[in-house]
């Protein structure tokens, strides 16, 4: 098996197990809207329910579900393609992707399961707050991070090899 698929496939494996098994525990043992401070004034664990996207986009949109199953669907379609064509040395993207893969199918199991996705990492500065998250969306971000410092890096050496 090639090195993208033993990638693609113990990412996979470890973010939706984390992620899943971190959502049904939080639904659980807490109460909606139930919280616990971690680090003063920074962190809380904080059992909150997103109908909508990143912020709570489209959360009153009566055509929300369907349109979020739909893009979550051909997202991780698109990405299983992509992965399929990288080369073998493209560790690194191959990494990436498969943590936007894994976030994105973590977060349309909860919507096809519930209808809306579990969040419960509430980061703040004290009354400063980001909107909360989980484990598929930091898998999503890191993944997004990483595949740009990629495809910077890999846009230098093609120019170093060009000019070299």
């Amino acid at each position: 098996m090639k090195a993208k698929y033993i990638i693609l496939l113990a990412v996979s494996v470890l973010v939706l197990v984390l992620d899943q098994v971190t959502k049904v525990y939080i639904d659980k043992t807490m109460r909606l809207h139930d919280s616990i401070t971690v680090i003063e004034g920074f962190f809380n664990i904080t059992y909150l329910r997103n109908k909508g996207a990143a912020f709570g986009i489209l959360a009153n949109s009566s055509w929300r579900l369907p349109f979020f199953l739909l893009v979550s669907a051909v997202a991780v379609v698109v990405i299983l393609v992509v992965v399929s064509r990288l080369r073998d040395d493209q560790k690194v993207s191959a990494l990436s992707l498969s943590l936007i893969f894994s976030g994105a199918l973590g977060n349309l199991i909860d919507r096809v399961r519930l209808g809306e996705v579990i969040d419960f990492l509430y980061v703040h500065w004290y009354e400063h707050y980001w909107p909360a998250f989980n484990v598929a969306d930091s898998a999503i971000c890191v993944g997004v991070f990483l595949l740009a410092i990629e495809m910077v890096l890999e846009e230098r050496r093609e120019k170093a090899q060009k000019n070299g």
